[in-house]
């Protein structure tokens, strides 16, 4: 059995974000964030120990961001932006963080797209359709063309 990592609950998105932890667990994390009078909650969860777990090949320290409904279109890219890089310092080994968007959803896969999240596939988890689109630091997605050369040789 595969032993998933504790989400990360020091959470430090860009300083504009008043950012209070709301509810957790081990393999999951809320938060509610406010800014120029907006109030946003997200949640992180463990791909491997939540809702996609079987959705795609999830790696353990993959990590699912929710952000509630309410969130202005205007905000959302950089709220989004900024808790990506948060997530990324509070956890280097994070692969992927995965934005799970209903496929109808245009203005989140747009804004999704806006802070740097790429769309991967639209999964079916039975009561719901999801887009996901993931954002991958840059060490996941540098390819190394050197054919020649062996790694680790």
């Amino acid at each position: 059995m595969i032993t998933v990592p504790a989400v990360p609950v020091d959470l430090a998105p860009d300083p504009a974000w008043q950012t209070e932890p709301i509810a957790g667990s081990r393999t999951a994390a809320g938060f509610r964030l406010r800014r120029d009078g907006v109030t946003v909650d997200v949640r992180l969860e463990r791909c491997a120990a939540g809702r996609l777990r079987d959705a795609y090949p999830a790696g353990v320290h993959d990590l699912e961001l929710r952000v509630a409904a309410g969130c202005p279109d205007h905000l959302l890219p950089a709220l989004l932006r900024s808790l990506t890089a948060a997530v990324r310092d509070a956890d280097p080994h994070c692969r992927r963080v995965v934005l799970a968007v209903p496929v109808a959803d245009r203005g989140g896969i747009t804004a999704a797209g806006s802070a740097g999240y790429r769309y991967t596939v639209d999964v079916d988890l039975g009561q719901e359709e999801l887009a996901l689109l993931v954002a991958e630091p840059d060490w996941v997605t540098a390819t190394d063309i050197d054919l020649d050369r062996v790694p680790g040789a």
